[in-house]
């Protein structure tokens, strides 16, 4: 399906058109959440693929809304509508075990996916969460990040404008920090009290990471006591984890957590 259109989803009132592409394959399948202002044609997204491709395993990635081929405005997204889009995508195109993979935003989203899941198996009758990779986690960071870190500049002109045009880093235009953002994000924040996910979690985290420190990610595993969890820590790596060796560590960690879930 990489060569060919997506399929479409509509999810939400108003309807928003996501964009997913789902390859057919064995159990557990592999669910992939991408991160803020990435897309599901990224390194790691192709790479997943092409790896699933290879081992005849299923794979369901997809764009949130405002980004890659998915409709919207990048500005009008929150948390709370890429959640809602995260679920809407696991409960349509997800069978059987999952193994579900987030990077950034995408572990954020990941953890309240399973969460919710958790709570609620009946949200996914059909799918089951089997188990987390997550890259580079970013659970709270519209809080912690963001908010927490900008100047009191910044702050004041999303309070007054509703909307902060934040520089990129890796040499895109700038884009938008909204206030609905910053404060629809308040409405999941994770950290400070016990996550129960019910399945285990593998986390690779780079100590080099300008966007997500380790030690943000550290108060994450603090949270999951209750559940089988393992941080990697890659003392070279970046944010984005995306090197060959990054990328061969990642499809070893989710083999090798696909092997355990199946025995």
């Amino acid at each position: 399906m990489e060569n060919g259109e997506p399929e479409y989803l509509s999810v939400g009132d108003p309807a928003r058109r996501i964009a997913i592409r789902a390859r057919a394959g064995t159990s557990p399948g592999l669910f992939w959440l991408g991160g803020f202002k990435s897309d599901m044609k990224g390194t790691k997204a192709v790479a997943l693929d092409e790896h699933a491709a290879k081992t005849g395993r299923a794979f369901v990635r997809f764009d949130y809304s405002g980004h890659g081929e998915s409709g919207g405005k990048f500005e009008d997204g929150t948390i709370s509508q890429w959640l809602e889009e995260s679920l809407a995508v696991f409960k349509a195109r997800a069978r059987g075990p999952q193994i579900v993979i987030g990077s950034s935003m995408g572990g954020w989203m990941a953890l309240l996916l399973a969460r919710a899941l958790a709570n609620d198996p009946a949200l996914a009758p059909e799918a089951k969460l089997a188990g987390l990779v997550l890259i580079a986690p970013a659970p709270d960071f519209t809080e912690e990040l963001m908010w927490k870190s900008f100047p009191d500049e910044v702050r004041n002109e999303i309070e007054t404008k509703g909307q902060w045009q934040r520089p990129s880093v890796y040499g895109d235009p700038p884009y938008a920090i909204t206030k609905g953002l910053i404060e629809d994000g308040r409405k999941h924040l994770l950290l400070g009290a016990p996550i129960h996910l019910k399945c285990p979690v593998r986390i690779l985290q780079g100590v080099l990471d300008p966007d997500v420190p380790w030690q943000h990610v550290m108060k994450l595993v603090s949270c999951l006591a209750q559940d089988d969890a393992t941080m990697t820590l890659v003392k070279d790596g970046d944010h984005r984890l995306s090197r060959p060796e990054d990328i061969e560590r990642l499809l070893k960690t989710v083999d090798e957590l696909a092997s355990e879930v199946s025995a």
